[in-house]
């Protein structure tokens, strides 16, 4: 979304999403009752990380995301639960969501219905997250987190704007599942499939560039961090959990899933330093890309960057050419389809990460991110430095 990192700049599409955002929010407190409640919020955020440290805390397993489940709400509550969701959607996104919230019954029946994960139900389309932090019908800065398996929604409102929506992270398992007669649900087919189709594209010379790797890595590399920052590497499955199992077998379980998801990957520490996140963009520049590819790479922003409503998208950002020159491809890994594969966009203000890899390639997590403002911590600094200078 354009100049989400100043509220001074802000515009009347972040305060027309923001206003639609705190009546949402609003309306769905007001259904809980007090034990709801408390757990349904959160400190209000801030600048001083001590105190905004749960508002930070992300995650894309199935763990505790922190905040009221839908099993813990009546139906009232989860339909005023999921108008908050969509309110920070464009219609696909929510769709999308709607979905890979679904997909949860379809992974119970693909592992069995077993128990797992220390819970009852282990793979749970009630296991889905939301938290409201501070106050949305004050003057103050609020925000509100939901999350769950292969779901995470982190937006804040500074002065009555919309000022970040990232990290966004939409996954899908399994990407890939039979349809009666014949057809495919793939939630994140476009994904997927306009990044292969422009790496397939590039000249000999420029694919050579853009491929870190001819592996891929086993996850997204800047993972559930907070902050991105330069040689950021793939976290193992087993760090991107809340805390330890209360159960020792549970979590050792959990253990030889992640070593075994690491030691399918087959990279060394050579690998992991050829795809770490770097201040500079490893790939190939927009600027080297030609007319087609350059079309390419615009729809496949959109797929990121089309998650939030039409009125804050940033993705006309990258109608001034320049601004797509700067945006570099990466890839690791196989270009046929099926085959596990890594992609990675990165420019000014942009980190989008792709990865299919586990689960024979039908596994497939992606995440937008903006390094500068993600969860508006920058926007919170200048406002404590405006109002308590």
């Amino acid at each position: 979304m354009a100049d989400l990192g100043s509220t001074a700049k802000a515009g009347a599409g972040a305060r027309e999403v923001a206003a639609r955002m705190a009546e949402a929010a609003a309306a769905w407190l007001d259904l809980l009752d007090p034990a709801q409640r408390a757990t349904a919020t959160g400190a209000a955020p801030t600048a001083q990380e001590e105190t905004d440290a749960e508002r930070r805390r992300w995650f894309y397993t199935p763990t505790d995301h922190g905040g009221l489940t839908m099993h813990e709400q009546r139906p009232a509550q989860q339909r005023a639960a999921m108008k908050l969701v969509a309110s920070g959607l464009s219609t696909p996104a929510y769709v999308t969501v709607a979905t890979v919230m679904g997909l949860e019954n379809v992974l119970d029946h693909t592992e069995g219905f077993v128990a797992r994960f220390d819970r009852e139900r282990g793979r749970d389309p009630g296991m889905y997250y939301l938290r409201v932090f501070g106050d949305p019908a004050g003057p103050g800065p609020w925000g509100w987190r939901f999350g769950g398996h292969h779901v995470s929604l982190n937006n804040l409102v500074v002065g009555g704007a919309l000022v970040a929506c990232t990290p966004c992270f939409l996954g899908a398992d399994p990407a890939r599942s039979a349809l009666l007669g014949g057809a495919e649900q793939r939630p994140l087919a476009r994904v997927e499939d306009l990044a292969r189709e422009l790496v397939r594209s590039l000249r000999p010379e420029l694919a050579a560039r853009a491929t870190l790797l001819p592996r891929a890595p086993s996850d997204i590399v800047a993972g559930n961090r907070t902050r991105v920052v330069e040689g950021d590497r793939v976290i193992p499955l087993a760090g991107i959990w809340r805390g330890r199992f209360a159960d020792a077998g549970e979590q050792q379980r959990l253990q030889a899933m992640s070593d075994a998801i690491d030691e399918a990957s087959g990279l060394d520490g050579a690998d992991h330093e050829a795809v770490a996140i770097t201040t500079a963009p490893k790939g190939v520049p927009g600027a080297e890309l030609d007319a087609g590819q350059r079309e390419l790479l615009r729809a496949l922003l959109g797929t990121y960057l089309d998650r939030v409503p039409a009125e804050v998208t940033p993705l006309a950002r990258y109608d001034d050419d320049r601004a797509l020159d700067e945006v570099h491809v990466a890839w690791a890994g196989p270009t046929a389809p099926g085959e596990p594969h890594y992609y990675r966009l990165q420019g000014p203000r942009l980190l989008v990460e792709w990865d299919n890899t586990q689960r024979g390639a039908n596994h497939a997590h992606s995440v937008w991110r903006d390094p500068t403002t993600d969860f508006g911590i920058d926007v919170l600094a200048a406002h404590r430095a405006r109002h308590h200078s």
